[in-house]
């Protein structure tokens, strides 16, 4: 698909969110995934960049990362920090609905463009930010990380083997949750607007986001007192749950409630397990989970995967394969699914991306445009917000804009 602009405009016409316009200013990965959402479905995003932005990957621009997050998007580089590209900025500004930003709290104040001031000039606004560990308190201040949230939110004291020490998760959850949380959010102020006619700061941060990810096991300690440990592959209060062998590869296994227990048990041939009176419980069940696990482990690796996953599913277990990514995207049920698209690129003819996991019946969201080059729109962009050719030809004249 061509990077057209009027062919671009005209794909989102019948998409949810066409008519919304939002600046982006956000880096690294958890707001450009808030901003994602919005793209995807048909939001007018102008991706905003210092003069000289490298994507902060890098260099790479027209790396898997840039590519993933910053499809559908139009680009314009400006010079905040300049009198007159802030006040560009301003004019910018007062025609958005929603402005996202996952800077330091200190510096979007430094910069003057905080919700503050900018809700000044466009009480309607929607400012949405992402912080690694909120916009007060003692941190505050403090710039965070993915890993540095999984840390701090307890994840990594949960993940992994037990005695193997803190492991990471192997994808950004956090960056992840509080993009998706804030994209949420965002939904939730416009529709406020939409009575009240007044836009809201709304916030999240990496650390509320792997909090709140904590789930069950959060309120395990809540409501019990209850620290959870480490439970490697296994489900930290269900058995049997999780990964077993088979003759060929592991799979996952989940027969932990009494009725599954009891048909896994007849499947395996093993109908004799349901007489162990310490394998009669649930509580029982997990409480001698290592030899139960081991007991079920010499069972499963006589047969193949194939076998298991077909035996266990016509009975109603839930089970399956574990799958390395390239698996992943040949599994016929993501085929199906039609989980990839591709992106235009001026370099890379086209890069393959993961689709929005959203599916709403009568909408077909797709790629409209590819990364933006830097500085690629900024045109039409500026003249849009009112800014005559004169005024836009000033400002590249002072550096202020970048291409």
């Amino acid at each position: 698909m061509p990077d057209d602009s009027a062919a671009a405009a005209k794909a989102a016409t019948t998409l949810p969110l066409n008519g919304l316009r939002v600046l982006d200013l956000t880096l690294a990965r958890a707001g450009p995934t808030c901003v994602r959402h919005l793209a995807d479905w048909g939001a007018d995003i102008i991706r905003i960049e210092p003069p000289g932005n490298n994507d902060g990957f890098g260099g790479a621009r027209d790396g898997f990362d840039s590519v993933n997050l910053h499809r559908n998007k139009r680009g314009l580089a400006i010079d905040l920090k300049s009198p007159e590209g802030h006040a560009a900025f301003l004019r910018l500004a007062a025609t958005a609905d929603v402005v996202v930003e996952n800077m330091r709290m200190q510096v979007k104040h430094r910069l003057k463009i905080d919700y503050e001031t900018l809700s000044k000039i466009n009480p309607r606004l929607v400012y949405a930010s992402i912080s690694g560990f909120g916009q007060t308190g003692p941190y505050s201040t403090r710039g965070g990380v993915d890993q540095i949230a999984q840390g701090l939110g307890g994840l990594m004291s949960i993940t992994g083997e037990p005695g193997r020490g803190p492991m990471r998760v192997g994808i950004p959850i956090d960056d992840l949750t509080a993009g998706n949380l804030l994209a949420m959010g965002v939904m939730m102020a416009l529709y406020e607007r939409e009575k009240t006619g007044k836009g809201r700061w709304v916030h999240t941060s990496l650390l509320e986001a792997q909090v709140f990810m904590l789930d069950f096991q959060a309120t395990r300690w809540l409501q019990k007192g209850e620290i959870a440990g480490q439970a490697g592959n296994d489900h930290p209060v269900n058995t049997p749950m999780g990964v077993f062998p088979s003759a060929d590869k592991p799979i996952n296994i989940a027969a932990s409630s009494p009725k599954l227990w009891a048909v896994f048990c007849k499947a395996a041939g093993r109908e004799d397990w349901l007489a162990k009176p310490e394998w009669q419980t649930a509580e029982g069940r997990t409480a001698d989970r290592a030899a139960l696990n081991a007991a079920v482990s010499e069972v499963t690796r006589q047969k193949p995967s194939a076998y298991w996953i077909e035996l266990l599913e016509e009975v109603g277990i839930p089970c399956g394969p574990i799958n390395n990514i390239r698996e992943v995207f040949e599994d016929p049920q993501v085929q199906h699914l039609g989980m990839v698209w591709d992106v235009p690129h001026a370099k890379l003819g086209k890069a393959g991306v993961v689709r929005t996991p959203i599916n709403i019946e009568g909408h077909t969201p797709g790629i409209r445009r590819g990364v933006p080059a830097l500085g690629e729109h900024a045109d039409e962009i500026l003249a849009e917000a009112g800014l005559t050719t004169e005024e836009i030809a000033a400002l590249r004249a002072k550096k202020v804009l970048g291409e």
